[in-house]
C-alpha cells in the first residue's frame, strides 16, 4: 500500500512539473494569465532577451574551471530531463492528437453535407409560403361567410336549450338531479328575464318558475326531514341558497337540523357515565375508548358541520347577499359550537371523575391527550373560538384533581402504614416482658423505622412517575405553559410532595395531643419510632424527596415555593414534641406505678423494712427497658463524668445542707423548724430543675426527662403523706436501692442524688418519729433484695 501511495505521488509531481514547463513555455502564470514581459537582461536564460555569448563570457570571467565544469554538469542534466518531458509528453497525449484530426476531417464532411441540406430547406419554405398565399386568396370571400354561419348555428343551439329547458328541469327533478336543474335554470334565467316581453320567452319562463317552485318545495321537505347524512345537508342548502332562499333562515335550520344530530351523539355518549347513584359502579367503557367514541362521533360530526356551514355560508356568501350576511353567520355558528361544546365538556368531567383509581395512569393521560388533540382542529376552523381553551381548562382541572387524589392516596397508605406498626408494635411476639407499652426488642424498632421510611420513599416515587406521564413529550398538552410552570411547581411540587411531608409532620403531632394520664392509646415506642422519623426527614429525606421532584419534572421556581428549610424546621419541630411526648409518657407510666405505691400504703403503722419494695424492682426494670428502647433508635449521647462511688452514695434523713445525723437523736418540736428554714435557705441558692424541658436527640438526654418526671412525682406524692418511723426507713431503703440502679442512666448524676434527697428529706419532715435506718443495713438489705 506504501508503495502505491509513493508512486501516485510521484506521478501527480512529475505530471504537476510538465504542466508547469508548457506554462512557462507558453508565457503563463499559475491563473492561466500571459506573464508580464521579462526583463531585458540578456544573461536570463529563462528570459526572451537571452544571449548565449553574453552569458558564457560572464561566466568565464566570473567563475573558475571547477564552477564552469560544475555548470555544464548542471545544464546537461537539465537538458536531458527537459528531453525526457517533451517526449513522455508527446507519448501521453499522442492518441489525442490523432483523435483530434480525425474529429476535424469529420466535421468538414458533415458540414458539407449541412450547407446542402439549408439550401434545399430554404427552396422548399419559398415554395410553401407562395402556395398558402394562394389559398388564402382563394378563400377570402367564404371566410366572411362561414363566420356568419357559425354564429347563426350557436344562436340556434341556445335557442334549442331555451325551448327544451323546461323538458330538461322536469327530467333532473324526476332523476333527483336536483343539483342539475338548478344549474340549467341558473344558466338561462337571465336570458329569459331579459326577453320576458316575448310571449315565446314568456311561457318557457313561466313554466321554468312553476318547476323550479316545485323544486323548492321538495328541497324543503327534505332539509325539514333531517333523515339526510351532512354531505346531502349541504348541498340541499346550497341549492336552496342558489335558489335565493333567506340566507339567515336557512342558517337557523340548518344549524337546528345539525344541533339534532350531534345531541344524539352526545345523548348517547352520556349513556355511557354511571349514575350518580352509584359511583363505585364500574364504567361500561374505559376511559381511552370514551374519549375515542366522543371524538370520532362528536367531535369529527361538529367539524364536518362547522366546515360546511362556513362553506356554504360564511367563505362564499349567496350572490347578491348583503355584506353583513357572513358576519351574521358567523356568529350563529359561533353560539352554535359554544352550546354544543359545554355540553360535551360537562359529559366529559363527569366521566374523568369517575376515574377514581390511582393505579395506572397511562390511560388517563392519553385519553386527554386524544381530547386536547382532536379539540386543536376546531380551533382551525374558528380561530376565535374559546372552544380549545376550555378543552385545556378541562385537562389541567383533570391534572389538578388527579395530583389531589395522589395527595390522598399517599395520606391513606400513610395512616395504613402506621396502622401496620402499631399492629406489629402490639404483636406478642415483639412485645418485651414486664416492659411498659409493649417495647419492641432487638432490632425490632430499627427494623420497623427502616421498612416504615422505605415504604413511604417508594410510594412517593411511584406517585411521582404516574403524575410525570403529564409532562411526557410526546403529550400535546404538556407543551401548554401551565403544565411547563404551575402545574410542576405548583401542583407537583407544593400541592403534592410538600402536602404530604406537611401531613406527616401535623399527623405526627397529632399524636402529641391524646388525651389520658398514659398518652391514651398511642404506644410509647410508635412516639419514639415517629419522632426518629421525623428527624431523619429534617436532616435527608426532606432534601432528597424535593431535589428527585425538582429533577424529574424540571421545576422552574417562577411563584414563590416553599423553602427546605421550613420543611426541616417544621419536621425538627414535629421529632422534638414526639419525644418530648415520649417522655412525658413514658415519665407519666412510671410515676402512676410510685403513685400508688405510695398512695395505697399505710405509711404509720407499717412494719420495719426488710426487703426492697416490689414496685422499685419494676422501676428499674422498666427504666431499663426504656433504656435499650431508646437506645435502638438515638445516640448515646454525653454525660458528665462519674464519681467512683457513685452506687454507694447514701442518703442522711435531711439533705446536704441540713444537720448531720448526730442531731437527729435529740430531735425535738423546735428542730423540724430550723431544718425547714436551712432547707430553703439552701434551695434559693440550688440550682432550679426544670421537670418538663425539652429533651436533646439522644438517649442520655432522654432518660434524664423520664428519671426526673417519676422521682418529681415519687416526692410530690411523698409530701402528701405521713409516716412513721419504719416508714421513713422504708423510703430510706427505696430510695437507696433506686440510687444504686438510676445514676448510670442520667446525664448528671448529681441530679438524680439531689431528688432522691428531696425525697428522704421530705419524708423526714413529714415524719412521727424520724429514727433512720443505719446505712450499713440499708446496704445489706439493697444488695440482698
Amino acid at each position: 500500500m506504501d508503495v502505491e501511495v509513493e508512486t501516485t505521488e510521484a506521478g501527480a509531481s512529475r505530471k504537476r512539473r510538465v504542466h508547469g514547463m508548457l506554462k512557462m513555455y507558453y508565457g503563463m502564470n499559475e491563473e492561466g494569465k500571459a506573464d508580464q514581459p521579462d526583463s531585458a537582461d540578456p544573461c536570463d536564460i529563462n528570459g526572451q532577451n537571452f544571449d548565449p555569448d553574453v552569458y558564457l563570457n560572464k561566466l568565464r570571467r566570473e567563475c573558475s574551471l571547477g564552477e564552469l565544469m560544475d555548470q555544464e554538469g548542471c545544464m546537461v542534466k537539465q537538458i536531458r530531463s527537459l528531453d525526457s518531458d517533451m517526449q513522455t509528453l508527446v507519448y501521453e497525449n499522442y492518441n489525442k492528437f490523432i483523435s483530434a484530426t480525425d474529429t476535424i476531417r469529420k466535421m468538414k464532411n458533415d458540414f458539407k453535407k449541412m450547407e446542402d441540406e439549408m439550401d434545399c430547406l430554404t427552396t422548399n419554405m419559398a415554395a410553401i409560403t407562395e402556395f398558402s398565399a394562394s389559398i388564402s386568396g382563394t378563400l377570402q370571400d367564404q371566410h366572411t361567410q362561414i363566420t356568419k354561419l357559425s354564429g347563426v348555428h350557436s344562436l340556434l343551439r341556445k335557442l334549442q336549450f331555451l325551448f327544451e329547458l323546461p323538458a330538461r328541469l322536469n327530467k333532473c327533478v324526476e332523476l333527483q338531479a336536483y343539483g342539475q336543474a338548478v344549474s340549467a335554470h341558473g344558466r338561462a334565467r337571465c336570458v329569459l328575464q331579459q326577453y320576458s316581453h316575448l310571449p315565446s320567452f314568456r311561457g318557457i319562463q313561466d313554466d321554468c318558475l312553476l318547476i323550479m317552485d316545485g323544486l323548492r318545495l321538495q328541497l324543503r321537505q327534505r332539509f325539514r326531514d333531517g333523515g339526510s347524512s351532512a354531505k346531502d345537508l349541504s348541498e340541499c342548502v346550497e341549492l336552496l341558497l342558489q335558489l335565493d332562499e333567506p340566507a339567515e333562515e336557512l342558517c337557523d335550520k340548518f344549524l337546528n337540523h345539525a344541533g339534532a344530530r350531534l345531541h344524539l351523539d352526545l345523548t348517547g355518549l352520556e349513556a355511557e357515565i354511571p349514575p350518580p347513584p352509584a359511583p363505585a359502579s364500574p364504567p361500561a367503557t374505559d376511559i381511552l375508548e370514551f374519549m375515542d367514541r366522543g371524538c370520532n362521533e362528536f367531535v369529527s360530526s361538529l367539524c364536518l358541520v362547522v366546515t360546511s356551514y362556513q362553506e356554504l355560508f360564511v367563505s362564499h356568501a349567496p350572490a347578491g347577499a348583503p355584506g353583513d350576511v357572513p358576519r351574521m353567520a358567523s356568529a350563529k355558528l359561533q353560539v352554535f359550537v359554544d352550546e354544543l361544546a359545554g355540553r360535551y365538556f360537562s359529559i366529559v368531567e363527569r366521566r374523568i371523575q369517575g376515574e377514581r383509581g390511582v393505579g395506572d395512569n397511562s390511560l388517563l393521560v392519553r385519553a386527554l391527550d386524544r381530547f386536547h388533540r382532536r379539540l386543536q382542529a376546531v380551533s382551525k376552523l374558528l380561530p376565535g373560538s374559546t372552544v380549545p381553551a376550555r378543552g385545556t381548562q378541562i385537562v389541567v382541572r383533570a391534572a389538578t384533581e388527579r395530583v389531589q387524589r395522589y395527595l390522598e392516596a399517599l395520606k391513606s397508605f400513610y395512616l395504613d402504614t402506621l396502622t401496620d406498626v402499631r399492629q406489629a408494635l402490639a404483636a406478642p411476639r415483639l412485645s418485651v416482658a414486664g416492659g411498659p407499652g409493649g417495647l419492641t426488642p432487638g432490632g425490632g424498632l430499627p427494623d420497623l423505622l427502616a421498612s416504615l421510611s422505605a415504604s413511604i420513599l417508594n410510594q412517593i416515587k411511584a406517585v411521582l412517575a404516574s403524575v410525570h406521564l403529564f409532562t411526557a413529550k410526546d403529550i400535546t398538552f404538556s407543551n401548554k405553559p401551565y403544565f411547563k410552570g404551575e402545574f410542576c411547581s405548583r401542583g407537583v411540587r407544593e400541592d403534592l410532595v410538600v402536602s404530604f411531608i406537611q401531613f406527616i409532620c401535623q399527623s405526627s403531632r397529632g399524636f402529641c395531643d391524646s388525651p389520658g394520664d398514659k398518652g391514651g392509646a398511642t404506644p410509647p415506642a410508635l412516639l419514639l419510632l415517629l419522632s426518629r422519623l421525623c428527624l431523619d426527614y429534617e436532616t435527608s429525606t426532606i432534601s432528597y424527596i424535593l431535589t428527585l421532584t425538582d429533577e424529574q419534572f424540571l421545576v422552574q421556581h417562577h411563584s414563590p415555593v416553599t423553602p427546605v428549610t421550613v420543611l426541616c424546621a417544621e419536621a425538627r419541630e414535629a421529632a422534638q414534641r414526639l419525644l418530648n411526648h415520649y417522655v412525658k409518657v413514658q415519665g407519666l407510666i412510671i410515676s402512676q406505678m410510685l403513685r400508688k405505691s405510695v398512695e395505697t400504703r399505710d405509711w404509720v403503722n407499717t412494719i420495719e423494712p426488710r426487703n426492697v419494695r416490689a414496685v422499685m424492682k419494676r422501676v428499674v426494670e422498666d427504666t431499663t427497658s426504656i433504656d435499650g428502647q431508646v437506645g435502638l433508635l438515638y445516640e448515646e449521647g454525653v454525660r458528665k463524668a462519674h464519681s467512683s462511688d457513685s452506687s454507694k452514695r447514701t442518703f442522711s434523713v435531711y439533705s446536704s445542707s441540713r444537720p448531720q445525723p448526730r442531731y437527729a437523736a435529740s430531735y425535738t418540736p423546735s428542730a423540724p423548724m430550723d431544718t425547714n428554714l436551712l432547707s430553703n435557705i439552701h434551695k434559693l441558692f440550688s440550682e432550679r430543675i426544670d421537670i418538663f424541658s425539652s429533651v436533646e436527640f439522644n438517649k442520655v438526654s432522654v432518660m434524664t426527662g423520664i428519671i426526673k418526671i417519676s422521682l418529681k412525682t415519687f416526692l410530690e406524692c411523698v409530701r402528701l403523706r405521713t409516716f412513721g418511723r419504719f416508714g421513713l426507713q422504708q423510703v430510706q431503703v427505696d430510695c437507696h436501692y433506686l440510687q444504686m440502679y438510676l445514676w448510670r442512666f442520667v446525664s448528671d448524676e448529681n441530679l438524680a442524688h439531689f431528688l432522691l434527697d428531696e425525697i428522704v428529706g421530705s419524708t423526714a419532715h413529714r415524719c412521727l418519729d424520724p429514727a433512720p435506718m443505719e446505712q450499713s443495713v440499708i446496704e445489706v438489705i439493697c444488695e440482698r433484695g
